[in-house]
């Protein structure tokens, strides 16, 4: 017999059945499951028909996560101090610029900043390690001077992680979802730090070359299961573990749309989720825009259907735009007005 896939049909108001289930201890909820196996037709089931420990996953609170709230969805500015990003490249290099965009981030709303010093665009070269040091270090210092909101430094190196972290980072988002370099988490066990696992299929030279899997969405939660085993196996907790789908790393539109439209489904790792499309060519392709700086309203559209879905963390460029929706979104459906 297959293995089950159990994604919870998650929704949101005031006029919630006595039947529905709270989504991971926050004010999304949802009633009904749709299960997932391989070669068989999905199947709708009632929330209390499923096994107990999937409900336990699906429904407990997350504890919070690098002094965030994972009780609600949290904005993560990008900074990248890199002269080839896809979006931004050249645009934040040089300790000054990068530290003034990243208070301005801070200033619009941002719950965490994510800063990264090699391109991961398609076609991206890899960057030696003293050069990614020498251009994310000085920021994530200056910054740390400045400000107490959260850190976290994009990396799959552990000697850049490392400088990062003694620099005041206190979360390592590796996009190679920890299998590039091996001695990285043991590090983030060693130093009790949180950590984000993202899926990739290939690496940034390679990625986007016909990628290919049997079914997207169960393949990547397969994937994010091992690599969350893993690393609770060295000793990070399952709530200091953010996990991310990936969407545009190795995906055709196609793929990301399947997981944008089954997000939901990684809420059963239960792991807080994180969801980073912003600008990317999907959304360019879709909402016919091939600047990637003029792809703000289809990045905040996708942002609104991940905290729709109950993702507590979104990564973007544009925190400002990106946390106003979201403070209008959580008013109208969750009616949360933050203090308004």
């Amino acid at each position: 017999m297959s293995a089950a896939y159990f994604q919870p049909l998650v929704q949101s108001g005031r006029h919630r059945p006595d039947a529905a289930v709270p989504l991971a201890g926050g004010a999304l909820w949802f009633a009904d499951v749709v299960v997932h196996e391989r070669g068989r037709a999905a199947a709708r089931i009632p929330a209390a028909d499923l096994p107990p420990d999937v409900a336990a996953r699906l429904t407990a609170p997350r504890p919070s996560l690098a002094g965030m709230d994972m009780g609600r969805t949290n904005v993560m500015g990008i900074l990248n101090v890199t002269p080839d990003s896809f979006s931004d490249g050249g645009k934040h290099t040089g300790s000054t610029r990068a530290t003034l965009a990243g208070r301005q981030m801070i200033e619009a709303g941002a719950d965490i900043l994510d800063i990264g010093g090699e391109s991961t665009r398609p076609g991206a070269e890899p960057v030696p390690v003293e050069a990614e040091i020498a251009r994310t270090e000085p920021v994530i210092r200056a910054l740390r001077h400045a400000t107490d909101v959260a850190i976290s430094i994009d990396t799959r190196k552990t000697d850049v992680a490392e400088a990062a972290v003694n620099a005041g980072a206190g979360l390592i988002n590796d996009v190679s979802g920890f299998t590039f370099d091996p001695a990285l988490g043991p590090f983030a066990a060693a130093r009790g730090l949180p950590v984000c696992v993202m899926h990739a299929q290939g690496d940034p030279q390679t990625m986007q070359n016909d990628p290919r899997y049997d079914n997207v969405l169960l393949d990547i939660y397969d994937f994010l299961e091992a690599q969350v085993s893993y690393l609770e196996g060295m000793g990070v907790p399952r709530g200091a573990i953010l996990v991310d789908p990936g969407i545009g790393f190795g995906k055709t539109i196609a793929h990301n749309l399947a997981l944008l439209d089954g997000l939901a489904l990684f809420h059963g790792l239960g792991c807080p989720v994180l969801l980073g499309a912003s600008r990317k060519g999907f959304i360019g392709k879709i909402g016919r825009n091939p600047d990637p700086a003029d792809r703000l309203g289809g990045s905040v559209a996708v942002a609104l259907g991940a905290a729709a879905r109950g993702a507590q963390l979104v990564r973007v460029h544009d925190v400002k735009d990106t946390v106003q929706a979201l403070r209008l979104w959580r008013a109208i459906d969750v009616g949360a007005t933050d203090g308004a």
